[in-house]
């Protein structure tokens, strides 16, 4: 009888842990964190039905309704005068068109729902890849202790600034996208006014807010995002001052400047992404989630889409009929289309939700109430194409 896979996962968070977690049973974990534990950096998640359908696979539905807030509503909203632009059921309709929920979470809570189902495996903290290396019959993480970890597959799932991805494509930077995000978490006692259980998008010249209830309806995410010309700060994720975040939103309606200003905490960040890879794979290592396709938050689809990576790449290791080889080259020929796609389609959303010119806005808005007489039931990002996918039902597509 054959051994089972070894598996070295680079990298502790979403998809990192949605990948060990698809392999329970099928493969030897190794699991390399840097932090001292697990742990998460930000607050809301809106986990659309793809992302429910992957957690669903993976046995966590009912924690994550425990722990999670359904909206009634997705709305876009005027900067100024607070109009509803366009508005979309969630509640009602999602789950009828596409087979699961809209359920808007913690990401910390998420990542502790995973953390706490993890398989048998090894979990190394404090261990901060710097370089992969394979040969014909192995792959090996070289540690910044100088300690090395051999796997039959390693898989970079170590974020943006990927030390995996830059041992397999070389050193490059992610390009600055001239947008500065801040994010901040309220309880719902320091609300200045009751705030709709839907999620809620301001869109105005050079920047847009959005809003939702997380943790069973116990806090507010707000994520404020502006252009701006540059970025020069060291750190992804700064503690800000509150003023400089409201003085950003001079001439903005005014309830919402007042949510703002209740911030006891805020953090901002500069968002940065890359342009979609041609490979994600070299032999025996391959990536997933922000190492192989980070993308911009303005569809909602990060999370998601490092979920999805993490279930099929799990599902396709576990077949041990097919050579490491097939394995991650039916992986990427599955995955990198879809996620190359997101990308693109965040950094257009992008444009449309900061357009600066007044005739663009109109008729942006114009095209938004045409849609929502035409087709009231559709969602307002387009995203049909998104939310009903299901990795399960790609694999059976591929006849897989």
């Amino acid at each position: 009888m054959s051994r089972r896979l070894r598996v070295a996962i680079v990298g502790g968070g979403l998809g990192g842990l949605a990948v060990a977690q698809a392999l329970r049973g099928n493969a030897e974990i190794v699991i390399l964190e840097q932090g001292s534990r697990f742990g998460e950096v930000g607050a809301g998640i809106n986990m659309s039905p793809n992302a429910f359908k992957v957690l669903r696979e993976l046995g966590l539905e009912e924690p994550l309704r425990r722990c999670a807030f359904q909206p009634e509503r997705h709305v876009f909203r005027d900067w100024r005068s607070g109009r509803t632009l366009l508005s979309a059921d969630i509640r009602s309709e999602y789950e009828t068109s596409f087979g699961a929920p809209h359920l808007s979470v913690h990401r910390a809570d998420l990542h502790e729902i995973l953390a706490a189902a993890l398989p048998k495996c090894e979990v190394r903290f404090q261990s901060r890849c710097v370089s992969v290396t394979q040969s014909e019959g192995s792959a090996v993480v070289h540690l910044d202790n100088g300690e090395e970890v051999e796997a039959d597959v390693v898989i970079g799932a170590d974020g943006i600034k990927s030390a995996v991805r830059e041992s397999l494509y070389g050193k490059d930077e992610p390009e600055f996208t001239g947008n500065v995000a801040w994010r901040v978490t309220l309880p719902i006692e320091a609300l200045p006014l009751p705030i709709e259980p839907a999620v809620t998008n301001w869109l105005g010249p050079g920047g847009h807010v959005v809003h939702y209830y997380v943790r069973r309806g116990q806090l507010v995410n707000v994520v404020a995002v502006r252009e701006t010309a540059q970025w020069t700060a060291e750190s992804w994720a700064l503690k800000a001052d509150r003023e400089e975040m409201v003085h950003a939103f001079d001439g903005w309606n005014t309830d919402l400047r007042s949510l703002l200003a209740q911030a006891d905490t805020c953090f901002k960040w500069g968002l940065f992404d890359r342009p979609p890879l041609a490979r994600w794979s070299k032999g025996r290592v391959t990536l997933l989630g922000d190492a192989a396709h980070p993308m911009l938050p303005f569809l909602g689809q990060g999370a998601a889409m490092a979920l999805e990576d993490g279930l099929m790449l799990g599902l396709l290791l576990s077949q041990d009929h097919r050579t490491i080889a097939d394995r991650l080259s039916l992986y990427e020929r599955l995955r990198l289309p879809r996620t190359a796609r997101a990308q693109i389609g965040s950094r257009m959303r992008a444009t449309e939700n900061h357009l600066k010119s007044p005739v663009q806005r109109f008729i942006r808005n114009l095209k938004f109430k045409i849609r929502q007489h035409g087709n009231p039931k559709a969602t307002l990002h387009k995203g049909e194409w998104l939310y009903g996918y299901d990795v399960r039902d790609a694999l059976r597509a591929a006849d897989i």
